[in-house]
């Protein structure tokens, strides 16, 4: 199954990032991928924290996700919409939530990402709790290629990464594919974002695809990029280093196959 990890330089207009993630999903659609996943914050890089409170949607209605849904129809694709702002229950707050669309257009699936990132170097400072509700579950879905061959695909975003426990949960739970949409900071991304990529694909025996922010946006904020695909081995099988574009590649359900029966270290956990 050919699958495509779309980056991006999202600015803080809405409709110009949907545009942008319009040209990619064509794109990945004529390379002939049956699944696109779009970065984290996809749809907007806001000026401020709180912008992500001005473009709070509902679960089932709004622009963002009335873009995903009548692009994954149209295109006969599986989306994965890196992340948008959901609202919750608190109102000074939102979800940071990874909505999956089916090619028929029906959501088949929501993630609201656990770990929310904090970091203070003294010259730079993040902290996503401010605005951002933690969610609490794990979430994977099932994805039937146009082989009929079915993926179990496990959800995390960004700085989920560092939390290896998530991951091992989806292993258990039989994932083959682990996503990771993100916007990994340059500082970080340049010291970590390849390491904890490789390890969580060779720790679970399972394809990871990582779509990133890859760029210098409007706010000032830059990200990493390097969005990539890494194989159950730990290779990376493609990789962009900065700009919008795609990372394109093939799952091959052989490939797993043989890589889990010549190292079964998933059977062979004791904790």
């Amino acid at each position: 199954m050919k699958v495509a990890a779309l980056q991006m330089v999202s600015g803080v207009q809405l409709e110009a990032n949907l545009d942008q993630a319009r040209q990619l999903l064509e794109q990945a659609a004529t390379a002939g991928a049956e699944l696109a996943v779009l970065p984290e914050y996809f749809a907007a890089m806001g000026r401020r924290d709180d912008d992500k409170l001005l473009l709070r949607e509902t679960l089932g209605d709004g622009p963002m996700q009335h873009f995903l849904a009548q692009t994954a129809r149209e295109l006969g694709l599986w989306i994965v919409g890196g992340t948008l702002p959901l609202a919750g229950d608190d109102p000074a707050r939102v979800y940071n939530s990874s909505l999956v669309f089916a090619p028929t257009g029906a959501c088949v699936a929501r993630y609201d990402k656990i770990h929310l990132f904090r970091f203070d170097n003294g010259q730079e400072h993040f902290d996503e709790a401010r605005v951002i509700q933690p969610g609490r579950d794990s979430v994977r879905f099932a994805l039937t290629a146009r082989d009929g061959r079915v993926w179990q695909v496990g959800l995390s975003v960004c700085y989920d990464l560092r939390f290896p426990e998530l991951y091992r949960a989806h292993a258990r739970a039989g994932a083959d594919l682990l996503l990771v949409p993100s916007a990994f900071t340059w500082t970080t991304g340049r010291a970590h974002w390849e390491l904890l990529l490789r390890a969580r694909a060779v720790e679970n025996l399972a394809y990871v695809l990582a779509p990133a922010q890859g760029g210098t946006h409007e706010n000032g904020r830059r990200t990493w990029g390097h969005s990539m695909l890494v194989d159950p081995w730990g290779q990376v099988l493609a990789q962009r280093a900065d700009g919008p574009g795609l990372v394109l590649g093939d799952l091959a359900a052989g490939h797993l196959h043989d890589v889990r029966s010549q190292l079964p270290a998933l059977a062979h956990r004791v904790m």
